[in-house]
Parts: structure tokens; C-alpha cells; sequence
């Protein structure tokens, strides 16, 4: 056996990165196993309904075969959701060229929020979700990568591309506009 190959399951993920560059297949499976989770949840609180698990393997596919080129600049986890994050708005714009064509009434208006399910009682939880439902689309992203992936405000700027302020400005102002919303 190559010295450092095996693991004992505490690899960093720069680790990982590093194993797997040098051949080592088993530390993808360790990176994917470590990230598929969160990057499901992710999908899905940011609605997506169908082939949550099709997008999390896209989204594995497209980071092993850019890896060579992760410079680390922020963590693996932050990368992966931005890769997620582009592939779902890819997805958004196809589905929008296909609708054209459909009319407005026969749109789903099934809800985003279903990860959130579990964890409120029922009364609690429309109460919230019709608070989230009315928040902006830029502040519902933000929100939802902050509270249910538990992201900071500099892993969050980079998933949607903008400045660790605007972030953090989005994320109170989502939260006061939550907290106003369940307060009337």
C-alpha cells in the first residue's frame, strides 16, 4: 500500500482532493459521500421536485472533471454548491423554453419547501412557509443557504456570485421580513 493512501475517514477535504489526484478513486467516493447529502437538501429547498438525486450526480460529474482546476480559493463544499447552483439555473432556463408554449394555469404551484417538513409542526410550519414563499428570489436563495445548509456569508457570496456584504444585507433583510411576515 502507498503511504497515505488509506484513510481513517478523517481526511480534510484538500486531502481528498490530493488522494484522488494522485489515483486513488476511493477518495471521491469518500468526497462524495461526505457531500451528496447537503447538496440534496440544497437542491430540493431551493425547489427542485424531480431528479434531486440525477442533479447530485451532475453535479459530482462536473466537479471530478474540473478538478484538476479547484484552486481552493474557497471550500469544496462552497464549490460544489456553486457548480449545483449553475447546473439548477441551467436546468430553470431549459424548463422556461419549454413552457412557452404551456399556459400560466396548468403550472405546478407545488410548494419549495418540503425539507422543512420534519422539522416544524404543522401550524408552524405553513406559517413559515408562506413566509419564505414571500421573500425575493435572490433573498430566499440566501436565507435557505444560510439557515438549513449553515453556509457563512463569504461560502454564500461565492455560490450566487456576489459580495459577502450584499449576502449578509440579504439574509436581514430576509429575516426581518420572516419575522414581520409570522408577527401580523
Amino acid at each position: 500500500m502507498i503511504p497515505g493512501t488509506q484513510s481513517s475517514g478523517g481526511d480534510t477535504d484538500q486531502q481528498l482532493i490530493e488522494r484522488w489526484r494522485a489515483g486513488d478513486s476511493r477518495a471521491a467516493t469518500q468526497i462524495v459521500s461526505r457531500h451528496a447529502d447537503a447538496l440534496a437538501r440544497f437542491a430540493a429547498s431551493s425547489g427542485e421536485r424531480e431528479e434531486i438525486e440525477e442533479l447530485v450526480q451532475d453535479t459530482f460529474v462536473r466537479a471530478f472533471g474540473s478538478l484538476d482546476s479547484f484552486r481552493g480559493d474557497s471550500s469544496l463544499r462552497t464549490w460544489l454548491f456553486t457548480i449545483e447552483r449553475r447546473l439548477m439555473l441551467d436546468r430553470r432556463r431549459a424548463e422556461m423554453r419549454q413552457r412557452t408554449m404551456v399556459p400560466i394555469e396548468s403550472v405546478d404551484a407545488a410548494t419549495e419547501y418540503d425539507a422543512l417538513d420534519g422539522l416544524l409542526a404543522d401550524e408552524t410550519e405553513n406559517s413559515v412557509r408562506k413566509a419564505v414563499e414571500s421573500l425575493s428570489p435572490k433573498q430566499r436563495e440566501i436565507f435557505l443557504l444560510r439557515v438549513e445548509q449553515g453556509l457563512s456569508y463569504r461560502e454564500i457570496a461565492a455560490v450566487v456570485g456576489s459580495t459577502e456584504g450584499a449576502a449578509r444585507v440579504h439574509y436581514h433583510n430576509a429575516m426581518r421580513a420572516v419575522k414581520e411576515f409570522l408577527d401580523d
